[in-house]
């Protein structure tokens, strides 16, 4: 059972202002082992201290049609909260040239599941041959001890999910870096977003 969770954060003129802290103490680091293989690391970005990813927003491309260079998934959002549902910041590492912003998703508040993420799971396009690359395609992200317990942003239907990231040891995730892939130019395959690391604060 999957659940989707939309709702409105307070400061909404906070929306579309990225800003975030490049160094925060961390406890774990969170990965993936279905990756892509293409592009490189940006830089990571924190949460001011006291506050934890509680809601996410994606770039996507939408499928193209007549035979385009599909990119799907471009960038990932990080909403940062406070323990009071505050908004305190917006914050992202390196995002693709494609596509554009979904609306935003959160964590729901009932009293028996956490407020912040403490685990993701990626959507990943091995590797075509000579076909369209297009690499990692979706996320999820978990809140709860439960199954159903995480949020998913339709995107693009290409690939397959891998296994989940260990959970976090501390409160939440706090931070994050992302693999992009720079533009191959006219005649190269381009394949934007491919991995992404999440990172876990006290």
């Amino acid at each position: 059972m999957h659940h989707f969770f939309s709702m409105m954060f307070s400061l909404p003129a906070i929306i579309g202002h990225v800003s975030g802290v490049s160094d925060r103490p961390y406890r774990s680091e969170l990965k993936v082992t279905n990756g892509g293989p293409w592009g490189s690391w940006g830089e990571k970005q924190f949460c001011p201290s006291g506050s934890y990813a509680g809601g996410f927003q994606l770039k996507v491309e939408n499928p193209l049609i007549f035979g385009g260079d599909d990119t799907a998934l471009n960038g990932i959002r990080l909403f940062c909260v406070d323990q009071s549902r505050n908004l305190r910041s917006v914050i992202e590492s390196s995002v693709g040239g494609w596509g554009d912003w979904t609306g935003r998703s959160d964590t729901t508040s009932r009293s028996d599941t956490s407020r912040y993420f403490t685990a993701f799971q990626l959507q990943v396009e091995s590797p075509q041959g000579s076909g369209d690359d297009t690499a990692a395609n979706n996320i999820k992200l978990k809140y709860g001890p439960r199954d159903w317990d995480y949020i998913e942003r339709m995107s693009a239907y290409w690939g397959d999910y891998g296994d989940w990231s260990p959970t976090c040891e501390g409160t939440g995730i706090c931070g994050l870096q992302t693999r992009v892939e720079e533009s191959q130019g006219s005649e190269g395959d381009d394949t934007a977003l491919n991995d992404v690391i999440m990172f876990c604060c006290d």
